[in-house]
């Protein structure tokens, strides 16, 4: 018989799915938490003490539940396991039968023991696609090495650029800096899902797979572009990687940030200045002469953005084409007008019944609705059911 959980799914790309999520990462939990979003079953393989993350920070105020956590975990279920244990192994074996996709991030030298090789489990389960989501891969001369948040995005080559632009600016000796939250480990979930997805689909034709995904290597893409100019002797550093005018600004509120990439915008943007005189020079219809001159360019606007609020600049910009956006907190982004038309948040219930809103997803269909309301599981909450 149908339950209710699954009957709720029943409209989304995902329905009937099933995936099984033994992590401990942000990385695997995010690439798990894409596809509940997606309307898969995704089920947690807790352990008897729970989830890593549970205790992760930032905690909700007044719960001690994690928001970290909670964000990650909405619209999963959550059973517990003991892995060091015939009959946790034997459970987890059991779901396994059942299920399409496992995300795993054991570290590799604790897989045999639990019964996580990817071997094994191959041959046990000719169908499954089995994830590897870890820090530097499951092969090559780092595939045992472990791996923070910190270590990734640098390993990654991001933390190399930062800061830069107006931070750079404002702040020239300050160190490399770590983004703020888990850059490196979102990248890694959502390279872990679209190669669950791109496996999954290929079953019928290809049977089960074993995907090994690598967190550095998902960071390294970001940074494409920066790695692509290596080809032509351009080194990018966080002293020279910026606009060449434009970025961030100050205004007398806030700051905004302004991008003109073609020549209609620079002519926007001109207009939004006032059309003042130095801005009128012949050498500057030239985008070449306008990238050379990008400093001379940002002063200019720096002392003009600073006698402005962010809500006229904005507004003006935006009627005359100029794409510029302001910075805004993030209580600004929750109650905004367009986060609301599109329904972008929505509530999850905590397991003690708190109510907090989170992003349904960072994305939508154009035909399919996403559920808005999820939960988020206690420890074990399908003991419970007939699962």
């Amino acid at each position: 018989m149908e339950s209710n959980d699954e009957a709720g799914h029943a409209a989304l790309p995902l329905a009937g799915c099933r995936v099984l999520e033994h992590s401990r990462t942000v990385a695997a939990a995010w690439a798990g938490r894409l596809l509940a979003a997606m309307g898969a079953r995704v089920v947690m393989m807790e352990p008897p003490q729970g989830h890593r993350l549970r205790g992760a920070a930032p905690l909700i105020d007044g719960s001690g539940e994690s928001a970290l956590f909670a964000y990650l975990a909405a619209g999963k279920h959550s059973l517990l396991c003991d892995l060091a244990t015939s009959e946790g192994k034997a459970r987890f074996e059991h779901e396994l039968e059942r299920a399409d996709i496992l995300i795993d991030d054991t570290p590799l030298a604790e897989r045999e023991s639990q019964g996580l090789d990817a071997k094994r489990l191959g041959a046990r389960f000719a169908q499954l696609v089995h994830v590897s989501v870890l820090p530097f891969g499951a092969h090559g001369p780092k595939a045992a090495w472990d791996g923070e948040e910190v270590n990734l995005l640098h390993a990654g080559g991001e933390g190399y650029l930062l800061p830069n632009g107006l931070s750079g600016e404002l702040f020239p000796q300050r160190a490399p800096l770590k983004i703020y939250g888990h850059f490196a480990g979102y990248q890694g979930g959502c390279t872990a899902a679209l190669a669950a997805l791109t496996a999954w689909w290929a079953v019928p034709s290809a049977g089960g797979q074993y995907v090994d995904v690598s967190v550095q290597d998902a960071a390294l893409a970001v940074g494409a572009f920066a790695l692509q100019r290596l080809g032509d002797g351009s080194l990018e550093h966080r002293s020279t990687r910026s606009f060449r005018y434009g970025g961030v600004f100050e205004a007398k509120d806030g700051f905004v940030e302004v991008l003109t990439l073609e020549d209609r915008q620079w002519s926007a943007l001109v207009q939004l200045l006032g059309s003042p005189a130095w801005a009128q020079e012949e050498a500057l219809r030239d985008p070449l002469e306008r990238s050379r001159r990008g400093g001379e360019i940002n002063r200019h606007i720096r002392a003009w953005m600073a006698q402005e609020r962010v809500e006229d600049i904005v507004r003006r910009a935006q009627a005359l084409g100029v794409p510029a956006a302001k910075y805004r907190t993030p209580e600004e982004v929750l109650a905004g007008a367009h986060e609301s038309a599109r329904g972008l948040f929505a509530q999850a219930t905590l397991p003690d019944g708190r109510a907090v809103d989170v992003l349904v997803a960072p994305f939508q269909f154009r035909c399919t609705t996403l559920e808005a309301h999820a939960h988020v599981p206690a420890p074990g909450e399908l003991e419970k059911e007939d699962c």
